[in-house]
């Protein structure tokens, strides 16, 4: 390492080791090449430091960072994570070697978030209405108003918009489909919140769910041409609304890249939704703003149209069962849980989704 390398690594020595000295870092554990059975790759990248102390005793330490990788450390929020967990685990173990600091890596060396609880992040403040207040207002009424509508339409507008952007990344589309399936806050995630016998949730309905939903991940997984910057979380409790269709949006997760189809569905599930909860309020509150929203994206989205609605079912599926969810809706009727349910698992069902299925939901 040269000496532009090794000064950082100097001063958080010094901070470490009060009085202590760098006296050499090289990488640790590498094995020449064409040795028997030669580890190609890791999780981390660690390097040996030997410290001299102020009474003159050597002293050896590791410095650990976590190598970017597609095995779910592809964003520095994970390898972050990973680190963290690290600190906070090893101790638990007999014989376990000890942490004696954990931060990251900063321009002046090491910066310690060490003794610190949790992460914490700090935003701009902006002024609205929650979109949500939007669809209450609307169910209440029992009829869109024009502003809804032009809202409804905006909403589509701003997703196709963001939706052009193109992303090639092979690994954060595989990771995106599979985090829709197999992570926490995805399906699998979802059914394993559903506290049992939920009312509403017939016996072997989320089992049935889980298991489409993981032949549709095999439909989608080699499809990352479909990979786009995209919201992550778009309902509308992240959509602020100030005068007219002027928007602010919240809370961008999921790394801002999958599919569109994730959006589009977000938004447009919490129309039926909310018109389940105010029996009369579908027919001329909520189904004229799905019809204007899906309406206004197939069309903004031109030739990718298509597209979308091949990917759709998984996705509406997996906001189906948020919305299902007692975590999240502790309030919810059961029969407007089971109607959710039910359609989550037809859809799953079919190949492209087609919008005019909503109608089951209130025949």
């Amino acid at each position: 390492m040269d000496d532009l390398e090794l000064e950082p690594l100097r001063r958080a020595v010094e901070r470490l080791v009060p009085g202590g000295r760098l006296r050499a870092a090289a990488p640790l554990g590498e094995e020449p090449a064409g040795a028997v059975g030669r580890k190609g790759g890791g999780y981390g990248r660690p390097l040996r430091l030997e410290v001299e102390g102020p009474d003159g005793a050597l002293r050896t330490l590791v410095l650990r960072t976590a190598s970017a990788n597609e095995f779910g450390h592809d964003r520095r929020a994970d390898r972050a994570a990973e680190l963290i967990l690290a600190a906070d685990t090893f101790a638990l173990l007999p014989d376990h070697v000890r942490v004696l600091d954990v931060g990251f890596l900063g321009p002046e060396g090491l910066v310690s978030v060490r003794g610190a609880g949790e992460a914490y992040l700090v935003t701009t403040f902006a002024e609205g209405r929650l979109y949500a207040d939007d669809l209450r207002a609307a169910a209440a009424r029992g009829v869109a108003s024009a502003l809804d509508l032009e809202r409804a339409r905006a909403l589509a507008r701003w997703l196709a918009r963001l939706h052009a952007v193109r992303l090639q990344d092979p690994v954060a589309w595989r990771r995106a489909v599979r985090d829709l399936v197999g992570a926490g806050e995805g399906i699998f995630g979802l059914v394993d919140a559903y506290p049992p016998g939920t009312a509403g949730v017939p016996p072997g309905r989320l089992r049935a769910i889980e298991e489409k939903a993981l032949a549709w991940r095999w439909r989608l997984r080699g499809r990352a041409e479909r990979l786009r910057r995209i919201h992550g979380d778009f309902h509308p409790f992240n959509l602020l609304f100030a005068e007219g269709t002027r928007l602010t949006v919240l809370d961008a997760s999921r790394g801002a890249a999958g599919d569109p189809a994730d959006d589009l569905t977000a938004l447009t599930v919490n129309y039926p939704f909310f018109a389940l909860q105010a029996p009369g309020s579908w027919r001329a509150a909520l189904a004229p703003l799905w019809r204007a929203c899906w309406e206004t994206y197939l069309a903004e989205a031109g030739a990718a149209a298509p597209e979308v609605l091949a990917s759709a079912p998984p996705f509406l599926a997996w906001r189906a069962l948020v919305l299902g969810c007692p975590r999240f809706y502790p309030d919810l009727p059961a029969a407007a849980r089971a109607a959710l349910l039910d359609w989550a698992d037809a859809v799953l069902d079919g190949g492209r989704f087609d919008p005019a299925c909503v109608e089951r939901l209130f025949a």
